[in-house]
This record gives C-alpha cells, structure tokens and sequence, in this order.
C-alpha cells in the first residue's frame, strides 16, 4: 500500500500543536523547506531518502521505513534529500539544498568536492594547544559563511591548559559574527554548551584538523563510544585519523551530527562572498580609501595602510586576507576554464558521433 505523506506536509503552529512527537522524517532533518518542493503524489511515488553516509561504492540513506544502501554518484553528498526513483535509481532527484559545503579537492586536480549539504551550524573545532591556527580557523569559517551557515568556534582540551583566554581572544579577534566556546570534548560540557543549536531536526557538523576531538565530541552529544578515537600525538599535538567517512549520527537530543575526516588542506574556490563577509571590517577600511581600485599596498590615502600604521589593525590579518583572495580567485577561474575545456571537449565528441552515425547512414 502507498504511503500517505500527506503529513508531511506541516501547516504552521496547529501541526505542532496536534503533533508534538516528530515524524520519521523530521527526525532526520525533514522540513518545510524540502516539502515545498515537491507534492504529496510525488512523494507517494517517489519517497524522500537522506543521504546519511558516503562509502567509496555506495550512498547508505535513510527514509521513513526506508534504510538502505545506493549506488554512488557524483552530485550527491551526506545531508542531501533525495526522491527514491525505484524505476531508475540514478533518475532519483536531488532537492534544492538549504546549504552546501564544498572546497576544491585536494591534489593537483581542479575539481570541486562535495563536503556536506543540508548543514545549520558547522562547529570549527580547534584544540588549545600547538594545533590552533588562525588562519585555518579563518578557512573554515569562510567556506561556512559562503554556504550561508552559522559557524561556532569550539575550543577543545580546555582542561589541559592553565589559561584558555589567550586561545579565546585570538578567535574572538576573527569576526564578531562567530561565538567562541571553551569545553572538555568528554563528558557533560557539550551537551549542555551546545543545545542551543543541538535542537531536535537540526543538523550540525563538527569540522577541524585530526585529532582535535571531533569524534569525541559526537560520542559525548550521543552519550556513549560508538564512534572509535585516538591520542594525539605527543610531539607536535598532531592528531591520527580516526574518522574515514562522511556520516551523520542521530543523538538522543534529536540532532543529526556530521563527523567529517580531519582535513590537512581546505583550498578555497566559490568562496568570495565568505571571505568579504569573514574580513568586513576589511571591506569597511578600504571604502574609506581614496581611490576606488587601490591595492592597499603604497598608495596614498589608503585607509587600510593607515590602519595598520597606528595598530588599529594588525598587518598578519592583511596578509591572511590578502593571500585568501589571491588563493580563491585563482582556483575559481582555474575550475571556471576546466569547466568551460571540459564542455568544449564534450561539444567536439558529440560532433564528432553524430558524423559517424551520418557517415554510416549515407550509402557507397
């Protein structure tokens, strides 16, 4: 018998009322943003699955009554929403995407890797120790706010230091827009410092260097060791991959949480209006320069030298801000012109079949 997702289809506050327990499918993130859409018939037909995990061979989802695994393919990503199409499971549609994380992949190759979809809060984890960076912390946050999601700095291994004010300072000192927060990835600390964006149907991710407590600090939100973790190491702080796959984790709060692979290199590409918004008080200064083009460097009347003349700001903060955009710039124009070889090289291959298949129709 067809199921009946009519329900699904929430009507505003009376919905909450008449049902406060959520369905299957709210509890893995399904809201009215997805519902929109599509329709009650479609649904029928073609059932809404969420891509939970990514394998090497496989796209494990979840729906309601529905847990199994997909083939592969390269336009989908853990978070995404997809209408099940039992006829042809590579005709299934992904639904618009609330957000999207992506970063240029890593190596020499130009391709865009999907990271997540779907995400509301993405936790950027740094550990108190040889591990925080600013400039890395800035990278992460930059590709959130490119993806319209809120970004929260988690401060780990708060309890093996004597003073976390110097480490908090830094990342309060990365943009007013971003709440920082101390804990103890282990016990209560997350789950009581975190529920104001762990909310029941929510998804967040946790993403950072290896060994920083990710992993650690889904286990604490789920309440148990599910999900295995290593020491760092002692010589340089640095930690080993636990972490192999994409997956998100459903915790007793009723989140979903991402637990993403430590990642040793974020290239940014898409990522210009997350960097403006990430260096604004940047922006700010250089609206203020006397020429409209100035490249902050020796020019006369630029606002943004002046700054860092008489310590309003810091000269390492230019540089980071400078070497982003340069970094993003070129790995968007070299994406851009792959894209543009690549459907050039396409263009030229159907031409040349569609010869072929003249050639052989026209008799000797």
């Amino acid at each position: 018998m067809a199921r009946n997702y009519s329900e699904f289809f929430p009507s505003g506050a009376d919905r909450a009322d008449a049902n406060p327990r959520p369905s299957p499918l709210e509890a893995i993130g399904w809201q009215s943003f997805f519902a929109q859409q599509t329709s009650a018939g479609e649904l029928a037909v073609t059932p809404p699955v969420r891509v939970i995990e990514v394998h090497r061979n496989a796209l494990h989802v979840l729906g309601d009554g529905i847990d199994e695994n997909l083939p592969p393919r390269l336009d989908a990503t853990v978070g995404d929403w997809l209408l099940l199409d039992r006829t042809d499971v590579s005709a299934s549609r992904i639904l618009e995407r609330k957000s999207l994380l992506k970063r240029r992949a890593p190596g020499t190759g130009r391709r865009i890797q999907l990271m997540a979809a779907n995400i509301e809060t993405v936790f950027v984890v740094s550990s108190c120790n040889q591990d925080f960076n600013v400039a890395r912390l800035e990278r992460y946050i930059a590709v959130a706010f490119e993806a319209e999601i809120s970004p929260v700095i988690l401060l780990t291994k708060s309890d093996l230091v004597s003073d976390t004010q110097h480490y908090v300072d830094q990342a309060q000192a990365i943009s007013d827009l971003v709440p920082v927060v101390t804990l103890d990835a282990r016990g209560d600390e997350p789950a009581s410092k975190l529920a104001d964006w762990c909310k029941p149907g929510k998804t967040v991710a946790f993403l950072g260097s290896s060994g920083v407590g990710k992993s650690t600090l889904t286990n604490a939100l789920a309440g148990n060791q599910s999900i295995a973790t290593q020491a760092i190491r002692e010589d340089d702080a640095r930690g080993r991959h636990t972490t192999t796959r994409r997956q998100l984790h459903q915790v007793p709060g009723g989140c979903l949480v991402l637990d993403a692979p430590g990642m040793r290199e974020l290239q940014l590409t898409d990522a210009a209006s997350g960097i403006e918004d990430l260096f604004s008080d940047l922006k700010a200064l250089a609206a203020r320069c006397r020429f409209n083009d100035c490249g902050h460097q020796n020019e006369p009347g630029c606002a943004v030298q002046e700054a860092v003349r008489d310590g309003s700001l810091d000269g390492t903060r230019l540089k980071r801000w400078r070497k982003l955009i340069a970094e993003e710039a070129f790995n968007s124009s070299s994406l851009a012109e792959r894209r543009s070889k690549d459907k050039a090289f396409g263009k030229m291959v159907r031409s040349v079949m569609k010869q072929r298949k003249r050639d052989r129709q026209t008799p000797d």
